[in-house]
């Protein structure tokens, strides 16, 4: 389910483009790729199993932390929901848990990100990154990308002390980039975080990577791209 505004009408208002980072920008599958060639022997044919529970306890974890007022960073939540994972599947393994988070600060960027970043920015659109990911989180996994200089912003949950999809968090990049939140285009890979931004009213682009079905939650994305290549074309690029 989208909106499907009339291409020129987004490019008209847009002013800036705001991705989410995990799963949007980042492969979140490539840290426990990366490890199973070094503990194939712990891992076996656990490594799907373990990212795919791996990253739900972490929005599991982020949202009943945000309902309990308990809040610790992203990089405590994720380990705490490395630690469930490995439990539930058995992996007992000081090294590969070690090895797994210290790999969450060099992530791989999906292959067309570099690119439709530099379109954007050629087009002289605002870039910005607004994650649940702790600010030392982000920008190793920047740096790793070789993203730095196309990047206007990075904002970071931390400064409220409130994970997605809470209101307060989207109104981050609004007041930040000073812009009515229809002039900022939100994209996301993630259903809930594509309701979240609606839902305050961005201009919402759901990247469905991996073919979801909607959420049934408010707020509807305006396009719908199975991958950023289509990002640019959408804004009239």
């Amino acid at each position: 389910m989208t909106k499907d505004v009339d291409i020129v009408d987004l490019k008209t208002r847009t002013k800036a483009c705001v991705f989410d980072a995990y799963g949007t920008l980042f492969d979140l599958a490539s840290a426990a790729m990366a490890a199973t060639d070094e503990f194939s022997e712990n891992m076996g044919t656990k490594t799907t199993q373990l990212s795919q529970i791996w990253r739900t306890k972490q929005i599991e974890y982020s949202w009943i932390r945000t309902m309990m007022g308990e809040h610790k960073d992203f990089w405590q939540v994720t380990g705490d929901a490395l630690d469930f994972a490995m439990e539930h599947l058995e992996l007992d393994s000081e090294a590969l848990r070690d090895r797994l988070m210290e790999l969450y600060f060099t992530l791989d960027a999906f292959p067309e990100v570099y690119e439709v970043l530099s379109q954007l920015k050629q087009a002289g659109l605002k870039t910005a990154i607004l994650s649940n990911g702790s600010p030392e989180m982000l920008q190793g996994a920047i740096g790793h990308s070789n993203i730095t200089d196309l990047l206007d912003e990075v904002y970071s949950i931390e400064q409220i002390g409130i994970y997605k999809p809470d209101p307060r968090v989207y109104r981050i990049a609004v007041d930040g980039l000073g812009l009515a939140p229809e002039n900022i285009c939100f994209v996301s890979a993630n259903g809930w975080d594509v309701a979240g931004g609606a839902n305050l009213g961005l201009s919402v682009i759901w990247v469905n990577r991996y073919k979801q079905v909607p959420e049934r939650l408010p707020g509807l994305p305006l396009h719908e791209i199975s991958d950023l290549k289509a990002l640019p074309e959408l804004l009239g690029i």
